[in-house]
């Protein structure tokens, strides 16, 4: 059987041969588990009014939900509110990187443009973190099919799968989405060996400051 394991099963295993870092994983989970169930509270005024004028500027389906790859290897559904026209998945979803990028930018609705600036599609998101799909903080989730291509380009590449993949992270709070898949790497690689309640805690302070910069000037 262990022959027809996908790359990121055989990976995960890997996974779980790396040092013990199970407090500090306590201790990031615990204010996961807080920190998501309160942002759900304070943007459920939000999230009803998005979710109507999504489904009334471009119909159904109000959100997106895409197969990701989460800690050891276990693959999740991320869901965000769709900012896209519908079946633009199908479209572009083979793209990657830059590419996908300039590829993104002709299906986005107009609704969709301002959700992305102000960063508000991504409030479904503390949803995954509160099930323990995602943590608040950590490498950005990946599609299965992309994880296989990048693992095999980058050989270091297993080691996302350490952590729970996050909503930010030292990768989006220090370059922009067109960053090499390269650069990424290396700074999800600095959170994984370095992480701790300092870094959790400066990483979301530096993402709050961003977002409230974008929401400002949207």
């Amino acid at each position: 059987m262990q022959g027809h394991d996908s790359l990121a099963e055989r990976f995960s295993r890997l996974a779980q041969e790396t040092p013990d870092r199970r407090r500090v994983d306590l201790e990031l989970r615990t204010l996961d588990v807080i920190l998501s169930a309160f942002f759900l509270l304070v943007s459920l005024p939000l999230t009803v009014p998005i979710g109507i004028a999504n489904l009334l500027s471009s119909g159904r389906p109000v959100f997106y939900r895409g197969e990701r790859v989460g800690r050891g290897g276990r693959v999740f559904t991320m869901t965000k509110f769709r900012t896209l026209r519908p079946g633009a998945e199908a479209r572009i979803g083979h793209h990657l990187g830059a590419e996908l990028v300039q590829q993104t930018e002709p299906e986005v609705t107009k609704l969709g443009r301002w959700l992305r600036a102000t960063q508000l599609d991504e409030i479904p998101q503390f949803w995954n973190v509160l099930k323990g799909d995602m943590s608040l903080v950590g490498p950005r989730p990946i599609r299965p099919r992309f994880f296989e291509e990048l693992a095999e380009e980058l050989p270091a590449y297993w080691q996302r799968l350490v952590v729970r993949p996050g909503l930010t992270g030292f990768a989006q709070v220090r370059r922009g989405y067109e960053t090499s898949m390269a650069e990424k790497l290396a700074h999800d690689l600095e959170w994984i060996a370095d992480r701790s309640l300092r870094l959790y805690l400066r990483t979301l302070g530096a993402t709050a400051w961003r977002v409230l910069r974008q929401f400002l000037a949207a």
